[in-house]
């Protein structure tokens, strides 16, 4: 706690410094930030997430920021391991826990792209040997979490007592949550069928797959796959204040925190990335690299339909984090990392942090203000 204190301090006095010294911004474009007040906007930015890390108690943290395209924002603070003093660098790898989906959602929609999958088919046109229950549910309705079908996991792992064989056993013997397409329940069972799918239509794992389709193109050479119970060279240590597992009360004292993500369930979550090399990806996404037909990323960004017509608040692999105005999708993982993409402005933010319960999901937006003043003045209304 007293190296935590000294963090706190230090950050705090860097943070009332570079505000002391901030001019205001006048674009004569209240929506879009011009180039002459980039810098004004990044130093509000790096003052801004310096004061948020002091408040949560952040250890270590990455931003990246993308504006028309191009990195407009790099930074990286504190530190990796606050243990040995391991500064972050913009090379340091953070789990982005759920967020993993996005890249899953990107994988499926590369195969319909190929003509080698539907997402209104149902599952066991893919799959043989699933439950009767389970073999009209649709592709779609596993990316959007509408499959009704039970999860795999519980709050102590992995169900059935051990293991991926005793795992989908036991799943597979449970009776369905809700009729498939009726309502949203998060699951971990639909990305595990997912990976499954993306291995046989593929011919090779999925993490193969991800790397050949969208690592490769996209530029990123340092993506690695893994919990904390794997030894990931270059990877922030993850903390919290629950103590080392889920479901524990608050304290005051930082603890290292514990993922176990079986490599079967990867697909949902599993991936450790930086910063610079996420928006890597999400540049690719958006310039034609990833996905090349016209109408793939509306496909891929749109609420999936309920059966009577109402919209899902998740798309293929994103939740709709806002609808409207300054529409929202993105990725949000493990209560520490997130990432927010704004398709109707041009705007795409990045924030990982290796502290549980940071939750920087909540603050992206306040970010995004700064670049596209517009947002602030509608979200207040």
């Amino acid at each position: 706690m007293v190296t935590m204190i000294i963090i706190r301090t230090f950050l705090l006095l860097i943070a009332f410094s570079i505000v002391a010294a901030l001019p205001t911004t006048s674009s004569a474009n209240p929506t879009l930030v011009s180039q002459s007040d980039m810098k004004v906007v990044n130093a509000r930015t790096r003052a801004f997430i310096i004061e948020k890390m002091a408040s949560k108690h952040i250890p270590g943290l990455q931003i990246a920021v993308v504006q028309k395209g191009q990195v407009v924002l790099s930074a990286a603070y504190g530190f990796a391991n606050v243990e040995h003093e391991v500064a972050v660098t913009s090379d340091t790898l953070f789990p982005i826990n759920s967020a993993t989906k996005s890249v899953t959602g990107v994988a499926i929609l590369q195969l319909v792209e190929a003509g080698k999958l539907d997402l209104d088919a149902p599952v066991s046109r893919y799959i043989d040997g699933l439950p009767i229950t389970w073999q009209p549910i649709r592709i779609r309705q596993l990316l959007a979490h509408s499959s009704g079908l039970p999860n795999i996991v519980d709050g102590n792992g992995l169900i059935g007592g051990g293991g991926e064989a005793k795992a989908w056993a036991a799943v597979k013997a449970l009776p369905m949550d809700s009729v498939p397409g009726t309502q949203f329940a998060y699951n971990q069972t639909n990305y595990a069928l997912l990976a499954k799918i993306i291995a046989k239509l593929r011919g090779m794992p999925f993490i193969d797959d991800f790397a050949a389709n969208q690592f490769k193109p996209a530029g990123m050479t340092h993506v690695r796959f893994g919990d904390t119970f794997d030894v990931i060279p270059g990877t922030a240590t993850p903390y919290s204040f629950y103590g080392a597992g889920r479901g524990g009360a608050e304290t005051t004292t930082l603890g290292r925190w514990r993922d176990d993500l079986p490599a079967f369930m990867r697909t949902g979550a599993g991936m450790n990335v930086s910063a610079t090399e996420m928006v890597r990806w999400i540049i690719a996404l958006q310039s034609g690299k990833l996905l090349t037909k016209a109408d793939s990323l509306k496909r891929l960004w749109t609420a999936d339909m309920l059966n009577d017509g109402t919209a899902n608040q998740w798309a293929m692999g994103w939740p709709i984090i806002r609808a409207a105005p300054h529409r929202i999708v993105g990725g949000i993982g493990g209560g520490r990392s997130a990432f927010f993409v704004y398709p109707d402005d041009d705007l795409a933010i990045v924030v990982l942090t290796n502290l549980v319960g940071s939750n920087p999901q909540g603050f992206i937006d306040e970010i995004a203000a700064f670049y596209v003043p517009a947002i602030a003045d509608a979200t207040r209304k």
